[in-house]
């Protein structure tokens, strides 16, 4: 568990509490009434299409931007009680689109600036340096100018600088939506030995597929506001029906299937065609049980051949729970 000297705990599990944040950028809501908490070793998935606020609400923890109204407590202290040249020393971010690398000398020195700008002694720097250089696999181009870097090796770069100081609090802003699978799995897989390491941590993104197996929660944000907030499969289970592909008897009920079906899987299922004459998609509600409402089929003379769950997508939950953009 990382812990800093000094912050006492507030009797609560947290590590970071964001409390009814807004900022307004003129007529524009950015972010409206955000609230979340995110606990030691936990990745916290952020999610939302574009202006959903995602990229402001780091900006505004990472202290770039202040909030018109609102609070933030890292491990129960707010930043006021702290002060920002305290807190900054805590966090560590991983911008997307960086563009704060120093290209002109090697990612060592890059990570040696900025372990000093972090307060580190120079040998305990370098030391640091060479320590999260071979963590990201970059020792071998660690003498190297960073513009010589493909994208990936720039973009582990970036990952390596934020977890120099062994944060607290880790920002990760659409880190691997422009990456290839190898070096998206490279950063998550940091990022969950940062986690495991006990860093709290924010990852925002657009690329839903990734959170599933990799997130503890899921706060999902809609011009502006909290549109989800929970697990991963409670946002699957929320936001879409479970379905089940079933194969019946053509023959079954005369011939209208879905007519007898629909009516006896009522109110907790529904039954809808599939495009040939076998093959019906059954849609449970939370909470319906499956066995029970197959038992009802079959007493209605439906004879049921195989039962296949279709496994909800993370886009379909995506888009149930947004909001169409309404014109102003």
């Amino acid at each position: 568990m990382i812990t800093e000297p000094g912050i006492a705990e507030s009797g609560t599990s947290a590590a970071v509490q964001i409390r009814s944040l807004t900022r307004r950028f003129g007529a524009v809501h950015a972010l409206r009434d955000v609230s979340l908490d995110v606990r030691p070793g936990e990745i916290h998935a952020l999610l939302g299409p574009n202006g959903a606020g995602k990229t402001t609400l780091l900006r505004v923890l990472t202290g770039l931007v202040e909030p018109d109204a609102g609070e933030i407590r890292v491990l129960g202290l707010s930043l006021e009680e702290m002060g920002f040249r305290r807190y900054r020393t805590l966090f560590g971010l991983v911008p997307s689109g960086d563009r704060s690398l120093y290209l002109r000398i090697s990612g060592f020195e890059n990570l040696l600036f900025f372990g000093r700008l972090r307060g580190l002694a120079r040998r305990e720097a370098a030391e640091r340096a060479d320590e999260m250089l071979a963590a990201v696999g970059l020792e071998r181009a660690a003498r190297k100018p960073v513009g010589l870097y493909s994208h990936g090796m720039q973009k582990r770069l970036s990952v390596a600088r934020a977890l120099l100081g062994d944060p607290i609090v880790l920002f990760v802003d659409e880190a691997t939506h422009d990456l290839d699978p190898e070096g998206a799995r490279r950063v998550q897989d940091l990022v969950n030995a940062a986690a495991a390491r006990g860093s709290a941590v924010i990852w925002t993104t657009q690329r839903l597929e990734e959170v599933r197996g990799f997130a503890h929660a899921v706060t999902m944000l809609d011009h502006g506001a909290v549109c989800f907030a929970g697990s991963v499969a409670r946002l699957l289970a929320v936001a879409v029906p479970r379905r089940y592909l079933l194969r019946i008897q053509p023959r079954a009920a005369g011939g209208d299937v879905v007519a007898v079906g629909g009516g006896v899987a009522a109110p907790e299922g529904m039954l809808t065609r599939t495009d040939d004459r076998e093959h019906f998609v059954l849609a449970l509600q939370d909470g319906a049980v499956l066995g029970d409402v197959l038992a009802r089929l079959a007493a209605a003379e439906l004879q049921i051949l195989t039962c296949t769950e279709e496994r909800s997508s993370l886009e379909h939950a995506f888009l149930h729970l947004v909001r169409p953009e309404t014109p102003s």
